[in-house]
């Protein structure tokens, strides 16, 4: 087991709510108090520890998914100075601090758990997700290494509508798996031609590409006013007739960041609290 320094300040516990908030989710498992993601057949664990984590086993392969995945893009400190001078996230951030956004480290599986996630709530899409996690994806002992997109690609739709996703989100799914577009090249790529690139591919919409900025991408200005956990959010803080998309120019340039203390602070410290 190695130490890994997460830069501070840093809640484990917080910055992990998500992951234990909507039931399990076996590619990313919270299990006996620790996360445990499989990187290149091996189950990592990862637990918290004075001044960042514990990672086992911590090497030159695993230390940068687990860098990932835990946020470390996220600069905290700019932001928490701009929330200062805003009401809300000034009240907000005292309650929350130390909270840094976990992101997806894989850009073919963010889509897909946006894909799942599409029109359903989120307690249903982790069932389903589940379901095809283990079905295509590979055991490391507790959790499981999300599907590749080789394997899915070599899957048949019905194959996918067995497990409970809808017609069209198994074609979704499988189109996008078999598409020559190169996901990990939009990296380099400003964001309106990511969410151009993205919304040209069968069913992905504003809303997974958003995301995909988001929590594949940490692009600060990333703002997925389309999502409904973040429009309840928004008027709960805001009041119900806070238009949603328009807010968003108020947070610039932190947006991203933004919206994950609201939908955090949305289910851990509501307003009525």
């Amino acid at each position: 087991m190695g130490h890994l320094r997460v830069p501070d300040p840093y809640d484990f516990q917080l910055s992990t709510e998500r992951y234990r908030a909507f039931g399990p989710d076996l590619a990313n498992l919270w299990h006996d108090d620790g996360l445990h993601r499989v990187v290149a057949g091996r189950e990592v664990r990862i637990v918290a520890a004075n001044g960042g984590v514990e990672v086992e086993p911590l090497d030159d392969q695993t230390a940068p998914v687990v860098r990932k995945l835990l946020g470390f893009e996220f600069a905290l400190e700019p932001f928490y100075a701009f929330a200062t001078t805003e009401p809300v996230l000034s009240r907000l951030i005292p309650a929350l601090r130390g909270l840094r956004p976990p992101l997806a480290v894989d850009p073919f599986e963010s889509i897909v758990t946006s894909i799942s996630a599409q029109q359903v709530s989120l307690h249903a899409a982790f069932s389903v997700r589940n379901r095809f996690i283990a079905a295509f994806g590979a055991r490391a002992g507790a959790a499981y290494a999300f599907p590749t997109r080789e394997r899915v690609a070599a899957a048949a739709e019905d194959e996918l509508l067995a497990l409970g996703f809808s017609r069209r989100k198994a074609e979704y799914i499988v189109g996008l798996a078999r598409d020559d577009v190169d996901l990990y090249a939009l990296a380099a790529a400003p964001d309106a031609d990511v969410k151009a690139a993205l919304v040209a591919l069968r069913g992905i919409g504003e809303w997974t590409a958003d995301w995909f900025l988001a929590r594949y991408l940490a692009r600060p200005r990333a703002w997925p006013w389309g999502d409904l956990a973040l429009r309840k959010a928004v008027a709960a803080f805001y009041g119900a007739d806070t238009d949603v998309r328009t807010i968003g120019a108020e947070f610039d340039p932190f947006q991203n960041l933004t919206a994950h203390y609201l939908l955090t602070g949305f289910r851990v410290h509501p307003p009525s609290d």
